[in-house]
């Protein structure tokens, strides 16, 4: 393909971007591909997750600009571009019952016009290839979940001048192909226990596995197996960029990076839309499009 390859990324916090297809960017990022992170809220609301930082007063009233130097620091790392779509964390309620989410937050905006924005960023990045998170949000977050529904409006919004006029929202653009991001899967989870134990060592995933168990979750199809084992060491240094958010000495870091790269060397996505014919299982996010331009 001639044309230069775009891929948009859409999430709901900073600190997804590097949790959810991190490596699998900075891969495309060493190819040559441009590639634009979309984070539709600052973040506001996320609890300091990190021990060593939590009751820092500084941090707790300036959440937001922490996190945003935290993002603009992941940014670099990855290599990617990066925009705020400029909503209001909506927090995760807990409780029960749940109580109401806050007024004004990213949630409770109209979905419709919530979407405008997004149709503004993908007719401006003209991105080839759309990625965000399935129905439930990857998990019940009411920002993922509100992430996922504006995504999939802008996706055919984007190219449809009658819902979204170009006056107002810039030319019209169709994105060719739209994944879920579905990295945390039983598969891979399973692989990775089994491995750890095999080699006598303590895994953090039998807890995870006896849930996924019991609430009898239904598996998502793994349509797209991206190879990028070598981009594992950039994607954990761009998470742990997000000191607010990730403890360096936390779950995420306890399995061996050789362990990671032999037994599960890939990230996983679902294919949730596509205008062009591909053949599945895919192992490139851009695969039916590289030879169609």
């Amino acid at each position: 393909m001639t044309e230069q390859l775009r891929l948009m990324a859409v999430h709901a916090h900073p600190d997804d971007e590097s949790s959810k297809g991190a490596a699998t960017m900075a891969k495309y990022v060493s190819e040559g591909v441009d590639v634009l992170v979309v984070t539709c809220t600052g973040g506001e609301r996320g609890d300091v997750l990190n021990p060593k930082l939590k009751g820092d007063p500084y941090i707790e009233e300036n959440i937001h600009e922490v996190r945003a130097k935290e993002m603009e620091e992941a940014r670099q790392i990855l290599g990617v571009r990066q925009e705020w779509l400029g909503f209001v964390d909506s927090g995760l309620p807990e409780g029960d019952p749940l109580p109401p989410l806050p007024e004004g937050c990213f949630a409770l905006e109209d979905v419709e016009e919530a979407a405008g924005r997004l149709v503004k960023s993908i007719r401006a990045f003209r991105p080839q290839v759309v990625t965000t998170y399935d129905e439930n949000g990857g998990y019940p977050h009411p920002d993922h979940i509100m992430t996922h529904k504006i995504t999939m409006v802008a996706f055919e919004g984007a190219g449809d001048p009658d819902r979204f006029p170009e006056d107002e929202f810039g030319k019209v653009f169709q994105p060719m192909k739209l994944y879920y991001n579905q990295g945390f899967n039983r598969p891979r989870t399973t692989a990775l226990h089994e491995a750890l134990l095999a080699r006598g060592m303590e895994s953090p995933y039998g807890e995870w596995l006896e849930r996924w168990h019991e609430m009898e979750r239904v598996e998502r199809e793994l349509t797209t197996h991206v190879p990028c084992a070598d981009f594992f060491e950039i994607r954990d240094k761009a998470l742990i960029a997000h000191a607010t958010q990730i403890d360096p000495d936390g779950g995420w870091f306890r399995i061996p990076m050789e362990l990671q790269k032999e037994v599960w060397p890939t990230e996983e996505y679902e294919l949730a839309k596509s205008h062009v014919a591909t053949s599945l299982p895919e192992d490139d996010l851009f695969a039916g499009i590289r030879d169609n331009g």
